[in-house]
């Protein structure tokens, strides 16, 4: 479902520069995760924050066991599901 979600979202925001710079505005927040979620569910998303922490720890789960053996630690560096979408967002700015 968030998958599905974050595309529309993605997608909306190409268009939609106030919806981008909103989002894009959440990044500021003392809270990033909790202001995009609330942005995302002001403009009809049904993005919420506990799917988006798991969505994240997914994506880096999924990392660790397509490594050759199974990784046992995470790598560090890798970067979480939000900082993705909002690179995602400020490669639409153009």
């Amino acid at each position: 479902m968030i998958e599905t979600e974050l595309r529309k979202l993605l997608k909306k925001s190409q268009t939609d520069v106030s919806l981008r710079n909103e989002l894009l505005s959440a990044e500021k927040s003392p809270e990033p995760m909790k202001s995009f979620c609330e942005i995302c569910q002001k403009n009809g998303f049904e993005i919420y924050l506990g799917e988006l922490l798991s969505y994240g720890e997914d994506m880096n789960d999924s990392k660790l066991r397509a490594t050759n053996g199974g990784g046992s630690f995470a790598i560090e560096g890798w970067d979480d599901a939000l900082e993705n979408i909002f690179d995602e967002l400020k490669k639409a700015e153009g």
